[in-house]
């Protein structure tokens, strides 16, 4: 196979796992958000109207951001898509503390990682969002890392 080939073979698997983000963010973020509701007594109040609008900006703002960093070449890819989700988790944070949920008990490296995720929403891999995210995710990363070497190798810098 060429650098050619193996960078058509890298785009098609990111929008593979374009797509299995497209199917998975929204209904996980629905649940994370209803989960953390529903550990909280009165927090039921809540307007779904804004949960759900919330909710669908959160999903549309990480999905466009995915797609940018997806479409770039990977030498200009200056973050990864779980780096993504978890940056633009804010509004969820948010929403929740306005309904009156407190945070929740977080291990020490959660903690320290993602001091302002008071609810432990950051994803630690793809398989946290949805099963069906994991081998995307993972043939993904490796593709990349494929990609890159190979062109390192081209340019004789390996």
């Amino acid at each position: 196979m060429t650098l050619a080939d193996d960078e058509a073979m890298f785009a098609e698997i990111a929008d593979d796992l374009v797509r299995s983000l497209e199917a998975a963010l929204g209904p996980w973020l629905r649940r994370l958000v209803a989960d953390r509701l529903s550990t909280t007594p009165g927090s039921t109040g809540v307007d779904p109207d804004q949960v759900s609008a919330t909710v669908d900006a959160v999903s549309s703002d990480v999905l466009a951001a995915v797609r940018d960093l997806l479409a770039a070449d990977i030498d200009r890819q200056w973050s990864n898509p779980l780096a993504l989700i978890r940056s633009h988790l804010g509004p969820l944070t948010a929403l929740l503390a306005a309904a009156g949920v407190g945070p929740v008990a977080r291990d020490p490296f959660a903690e320290q990682s993602f001091p302002d995720d008071l609810y432990d929403l950051a994803p630690a891999g793809f398989r946290d969002i949805d099963e069906s995210l994991h081998e995307p995710g993972l043939r993904w990363g490796a593709a990349k890392a494929h990609v890159h070497l190979a062109r390192r190798r081209s340019e004789g810098q390996i």
